[in-house]
């Protein structure tokens, strides 16, 4: 059988002192990471690269590397094998919530010959994320973004506004308006602020990574809190800091430093950034459903 680059046979110098007794626990060193696994979970798909090297056939597991401890040592990602490992011992795999790493956990498995579980992870394609039918109706006119798919299930999520400020007392016309700074994932904050979000602190990101150095490119709190509220977010705390340090000999000079922090929290679909035409289409529909009660209420008097 030809082996890859990563599983050329290296022996040890001596080979004698690192063979161990017959055991069905094996020892891995895979990129550094070290796993203790059983013979059979390695060998549970004979068809796999794992099956055929360490199967019983004569010096089948001799052809792989070992480090200076004796281990059999593979090449490949350390963090994504355990991933591989759990598939061995259970036949499925369970993913974190938002993981990132799915192409190269696919690409592990099809070099670890695992057919199924490559499929298992081709399941979940990038696809257009469609929300509510008010949602809909402007995004389909707008340019479609595509998002990888762990960041379509936007089911949750956070977002930090938070402002720094200083307040000058000895030269009012000092005073300048504090910038507003958004921490999040990139993708939720796009979704939520648009192009009134400033990016140029952190160009080219992937949407589901987080930042902290977005700005807004308004001074104005309460529109943000607006945008917010309107796309389904509800705050969940806040927080203050003041401090003050000395620019003179008075106490009246000086120079006063605040830091702010809203955390909002989002629990359901988005509902898609604010527009004058959809708040007035649901003013409209509330003033429908009043007037639906209000009518039911007076058909029932009558009866």
């Amino acid at each position: 059988m030809a082996l890859s680059e990563n599983c050329k046979t290296q022996p040890a110098k001596d080979q004698g002192s690192v063979q161990n007794p017959p055991s069905d626990v094996v020892e891995l060193n895979v990129g550094g990471q070290v796993y203790y696994t059983r013979h059979a979970t390695l060998t549970s798909f004979p068809n796999s690269l794992l099956g055929k090297l360490f199967s019983n056939k004569k010096g089948s597991s001799n052809d792989l590397s070992r480090d200076f401890r004796g281990r059999y040592f593979i090449d490949r990602d350390g963090f994504l094998f355990r991933y591989v490992l759990d598939y061995l011992r259970d036949k499925q795999v369970v993913l974190p919530d938002h993981f990132p790493e799915r192409g190269r956990l696919k690409r592990e498995a099809e070099y670890f010959q695992l057919p199924e579980l490559t499929k298992l992870l081709s399941g979940e394609e990038p696809k257009l994320f469609q929300d509510d039918s008010d949602w809909e109706e402007e995004s389909l006119s707008s340019d479609h973004r595509l998002y990888p798919s762990y960041s379509l299930d936007r089911r949750y999520g956070y977002i930090t506004v938070a402002f720094r400020g200083r307040e000058y007392h000895t030269d009012p016309k000092a005073k300048k308006l504090p910038r507003i700074f958004i921490s999040s994932r990139i993708g939720l904050a796009k979704e939520v602020f648009g192009d009134a979000l400033n990016e140029n602190r952190d160009l080219d990101r992937p949407p589901d990574r987080y930042t902290c150095r977005f700005y807004l490119k308004f001074k104005h709190l309460e529109r943000a809190f607006d945008m917010l509220s309107e796309t389904g977010f509800h705050i969940v705390a806040c927080n203050s800091s003041l401090t003050a340090s000395s620019t003179g000999h008075y106490a009246d000079d000086r120079v006063w430093s605040n830091y702010t922090q809203y955390i909002f929290y989002l629990r359901g679909r988005m509902r898609g950034p604010y527009s004058p035409a959809r708040q007035a289409k649901r003013d409209e529909e509330e003033t429908r459903a009043k007037e639906a009660v209000r009518n039911r209420g007076e058909e029932g008097k009558r009866l």
